[in-house]
C-alpha cells in the first residue's frame, strides 16, 4: 500500500476494560463520533460493544443512523442536532436524542407523534462550557415543557447530562464548579418528577482523574483510542492505555543529491551537503498537517527523522543524511511508540496542535487496516493478525 492506518481492534477492546475499572460503578460510552476519531466507527463500536460499553455516542444524527444501518442495537446516543433534523428516524431507531432548548422539545414530540412511538429523550444543561445546553436560568422552563410531553407519552427522559470545559486540567476551579451546577440541575429535574436512568457529566479525562464526576455513566472518547486528552492527565502508558492506530507510509523514491539542493515548495530546506533523500507519498489531503513543515517527525529504517521543507499535497520528504534506505520501506509516522516510532503526542507537539486532532484529520484516501478482531465469542485475536486481517476505507463504514 502506498499508505495505511492500521487499527488494532485488541488494544481497543483493552483500553474499553480499563477505562471501566476506572469507573467500575458506573456504565461506559464509548463515542464514535467523527468517524472513531479517525479509526472506523463501525468495527470500533462493534469492538467497543465487545469490551462492554453499554452505550455508544455520536455527535450527529446521521452518525448514529449509520450505527443501527449496520445492526448496532443496543444503547446509542447523539447530540448535535438542528431545526429539522432527522427527528423521526432517530425516534423510530431507538436513538437517544439530546434536547437542550423548548424548539428541540417541541420537535421531538412532533416526530413521536408522527411516528407513533416514544422518543428516548437526554436533557443537556450548559454548567460552564458555554456551547450546547440550556443555561441554568432557562432550565425550569426546559423540564416543564419535557415533563408535559412526558404525561403526553410522547417522550421519556432517560438522562440529564452536561460536558466539561476543562477537566483535561486536573484542579482547575471550573470542575467543581460545573459538578455543582450539574448536582443542582439534576436535583431539581428529579424534584420536578424527571426520573432519568443515567447522569453523566464525565469525559475522558474526568473518567481518568475525577472519580466523584462518573455518576450513573462516563464518556470516553480519546481514551478508548489510547490517545491522553493532554499531558496534564498522564501519558498513554502511565493510564494504561495503548494507542490503537499505527500510521505509515511506503518510501516512494530514495536518492542522492548534492549539497545546496532545495527541497520541496518554496526551498524552505535546502540540503547542507551531498545526502539521501526519501519521498513519504502522504500529504495534506491525507491528513499530514501542513504545519508539519520542518518539523513533523518520522522513523525510518530505526532512526527519527524530520519532514524537510513544506508537507505537500500528496507527500512530503526526509533528509536521511548519511544513512540509505530502499523504495518500498517503511516510513512510520506515528504509532504505540513500543517500536520508538513518535506517537501522536508527539506530532501534536511538533505541529503545535491536540492529538485529537492528529488521528482525527487522517483522510479517507489512507486506507484502515483493521487487526485483532474477535476470532469467535470471548476469544481476543491480537496474537492472530495473520489470521484475521481486513482492510476498509472510511467512506465506506460511515
Amino acid at each position: 500500500m502506498r499508505a495505511r492506518a492500521l487499527v488494532d481492534l485488541a488494544a481497543l477492546r483493552a483500553n474499553v476494560r480499563t477505562l471501566r475499572a476506572r469507573a467500575p460503578k458506573a456504565q461506559l460510552m464509548a463515542v464514535v463520533k467523527a468517524n472513531a476519531y479517525g479509526h472506523g466507527a463501525i468495527p470500533c463500536a462493534r469492538a467497543a460493544r465487545e469490551a462492554g460499553a453499554a452505550w455508544i455516542g455520536t455527535a450527529t444524527p446521521d452518525e448514529a443512523l449509520a450505527l443501527r444501518a449496520a445492526g448496532d442495537r443496543g444503547r446509542l446516543m447523539c447530540w448535535l442536532w438542528t431545526p429539522g433534523g432527522p427527528w423521526r428516524e432517530a425516534v423510530e431507531a431507538d436513538i437517544d436524542v439530546s434536547v437542550s432548548g423548548l424548539w428541540a422539545v417541541r420537535e421531538v414530540s412532533d416526530a413521536a407523534r408522527a411516528c407513533g412511538r416514544t422518543a428516548r429523550v437526554q436533557l443537556k444543561i450548559d454548567t460552564g462550557l458555554g456551547r450546547s445546553g440550556c443555561q441554568p436560568d432557562d432550565w425550569p422552563e426546559l423540564i416543564a415543557a419535557a415533563r408535559a410531553a412526558e404525561d403526553e407519552g410522547l417522550i421519556k427522559v432517560t438522562g440529564v447530562w452536561s460536558h466539561f470545559a476543562c477537566a483535561d486540567e486536573p484542579g482547575h476551579p471550573s470542575i467543581q464548579a460545573q459538578l455543582r451546577v450539574f448536582e443542582d440541575a439534576v436535583g431539581y429535574a428529579e424534584r420536578q418528577g424527571i426520573e432519568p436512568e443515567v447522569r453523566h457529566i464525565a469525559n475522558s479525562p474526568a473518567t481518568l482523574t475525577l472519580p466523584e464526576s462518573h455518576f450513573d455513566l462516563v464518556r470516553t472518547g480519546l481514551a478508548i483510542y489510547g490517545v491522553s486528552p493532554s499531558p496534564e492527565v498522564g501519558t498513554p502508558a502511565d493510564l494504561g492505555l495503548k494507542p490503537v492506530m499505527t500510521l505509515s507510509a511506503s518510501l516512494a523514491s530514495v536518492k542522492r543529491v548534492p549539497g545546496g539542493h532545495g527541497v520541496s515548495y518554496g526551498h524552505h530546506y535546502v540540503t547542507p551537503g551531498a545526502t539521501t533523500l526519501a519521498l513519504v507519498p502522504v500529504g495534506y489531503a491525507d491528513g499530514i498537517p501542513r504545519a508539519a513543515s520542518g518539523t513533523g517527525p518520522v522513523l525510518i529504517g530505526g532512526k527519527w527523522r524530520t519532514v524537510a521543507g513544506r508537507v505537500a499535497m500528496d507527500q512530503f520528504v526526509v533528509d536521511l543524511g548519511g544513512d540509505s534506505a530502499r523504495v518500498g520501506d517503511e516510513a512510520v509516522l506515528f504509532g504505540p511508540g513500543d517500536r520508538g516510532e513518535p506517537t501522536a503526542e508527539d506530532w501534536a507537539r511538533a505541529t503545535g496542535t491536540i492529538a485529537y486532532e492528529v488521528v482525527t484529520r487522517i483522510t479517507s484516501r489512507v486506507p484502515r487496516v483493521y487487526v485483532g478482531e474477535t476470532v469467535d465469542a470471548g476469544t481476543d485475536a491480537h496474537e492472530n493478525v495473520n489470521k484475521n486481517e481486513s482492510t476498509d476505507v472510511i467512506g465506506q463504514e460511515s
